[in-house]
């Protein structure tokens, strides 16, 4: 179980095919904001039907891709 579990969770109950948060909405999700390490852990996403798509540090969000 890695700190990341709240947010794999939510993103793998999302119905959608590929959608965007805020780094302020994983936040919200989290209880903390995401750092460097998140890019070491996104990997584990993928047990939750979705990788992630582009992080834009400038506009700060993320997007998730349903694997099809």
């Amino acid at each position: 179980m890695s700190k990341y579990n709240a947010l794999w969770e939510f993103v793998g109950k999302n119905e959608e095919t590929t959608f965007q948060l805020s780094f302020e909405q994983i936040q919200d999700i989290l209880g903390f904001e995401i750092d460097h390490s998140f890019l070491n852990y996104k990997k584990e996403l993928t047990e939750y039907g979705y990788q992630v798509g582009k992080i834009s540090l400038k506009g700060k969000t993320v997007i998730f891709n349903k694997i099809v």
